[in-house]
């Protein structure tokens, strides 16, 4: 073996070895970083975890609460549908026990006051009646 391949050879050797070195320095540095991200990650979760919690317990009071609502808009309809129930019945009641007997007496007074102005007209008019009388006679 001559010098030039010892030295090409020990050049190969050298490189070989930072080549090592760096990748040794770079799985060190990699597993620095890993554990550093891991105790991240474990903070973030300690951190996040209540703020989970907290997130959960405000979506099941948001249900309740929701529940709740629809409970009371239900009861609130049926208690406008029994109002208006009982309204329309009241309305019929009142309808038939005073407008219909109304209607009814309103239509023997007027009968009354129709007997009563004929009684009126024949007492007063006594000569009108002759003419009358006389003018179907002559009628063919």
């Amino acid at each position: 073996m001559n010098t030039w391949s010892v030295v090409f050879l020990g050049v190969i050797a050298v490189a070989t070895l930072a080549t090592a070195v760096v990748q040794i320095g770079l799985l060190i540095a990699a597993g620095l970083l890993a554990r550093r991200m891991s105790r991240f990650v474990d903070e973030v979760e300690r951190e996040v975890r209540p703020v989970i919690g907290h997130l959960t317990s405000i979506a099941k009071d948001a249900s309740h609460v929701s529940a709740i609502a629809v409970a009371q808009a239900e009861r609130v309809e049926a208690l406008i549908v029994d109002v208006a129930g009982k309204i329309d019945q009241t309305v019929t009641t009142i309808h038939s026990a005073f407008v219909s007997p109304a209607r009814r007496g309103r239509a023997w007074l007027v009968a009354f006051q129709a007997v009563l102005a004929a009684i009126r007209e024949f007492r007063s008019n006594p000569s009108r009646r002759r003419s009358r009388d006389e003018e179907d006679g002559l009628f063919i």
